[in-house]
């Protein structure tokens, strides 16, 4: 029991390691708080490629400035002059944003006490930083106690996490503007390997990627409205409950 418990709060943290890469804050305190997580993880890295990983990041990351770290994150993810990588299980799995996983998450996150914070998380219920904060939040109420939310957890990891991770790492590793969150990924891989072990969840088959043009659905029409239209739609499929 003790050690169970002892394992559910490394996992919390190691999410919440994990967020703090993806939910970005201007507030220096966050930044700090990410540092201090990575000395935590340096002490006790799952194995030697993960530790070496967490050394270069270290190394990468200004101790007093998140200057180096906020720039990358944006040309990963948000720079129109790059390639952008993307951020949901939904685009991973059905090709467009705002679908069927975002459904999917928003019914996990409902049968539990934790809301996404609207005022200052503006990204999807199915996005990245979202679901490693939601796992943090669960794994760590978990580790106190509140055992209704191993079953959550369970079903968060199996049928949204572990069969778009793989695919959004590889994307993050290969990308040659990748310096830290390249380091990332492979702490990320060790973790999701120990994870498949611990929540028994086998690795997903690989799948041909669903890549849906505009064409596809509404004519020619520009990435903005089809997301907007894709947002449209989830929202329908929601019902009146939401």
């Amino acid at each position: 029991m003790e050690n169970n418990q002892t394992i559910h709060k490394a996992r919390a943290l190691y999410y919440n390691f994990f967020a703090n890469f993806f939910v970005l804050s201007p507030k220096m305190e966050n930044y700090f708080e990410l540092l201090r997580l990575l000395n935590i993880l340096k002490d006790s890295a799952l194995d030697d490629s993960s530790q070496s990983a967490l050394n270069n990041i270290s190394n990468l990351l200004d101790k007093d400035s998140n200057t180096a770290l906020v720039q990358e994150f944006d040309d990963l993810f948000y720079n129109p002059t790059n390639k952008k990588i993307r951020l949901t299980a939904s685009f991973y799995n059905d090709g467009v944003e705002s679908g069927k996983k975002r459904v999917e998450m928003l019914d996990f996150v409902a049968k539990t006490k934790l809301r996404r914070d609207e005022k200052n998380f503006y990204e999807y219920e199915d996005s990245v930083g979202f679901i490693f904060s939601f796992m943090a939040e669960l794994s760590n109420l978990i580790a106190n106690g509140e055992k209704i939310y191993e079953n959550t957890v369970h079903c968060v990891f199996a049928e949204i996490l572990n069969g778009f991770v793989d695919d959004f790492a590889k994307e993050i590793y290969e990308y040659d503007k990748a310096k830290i969150y390249k380091e990332l990924m492979v702490v990320l891989h060790s973790f999701i390997e120990f994870e498949r072990l611990f929540l028994e969840v086998p690795k997903p088959l690989k799948k041909d990627r669903i890549v849906k043009k505009a064409e596809d659905n509404w004519g020619n029409i520009s990435e903005e409205e089809r997301n907007r239209r894709e947002k449209n739609r989830a929202l329908k499929a929601l019902g009146p409950k939401y």
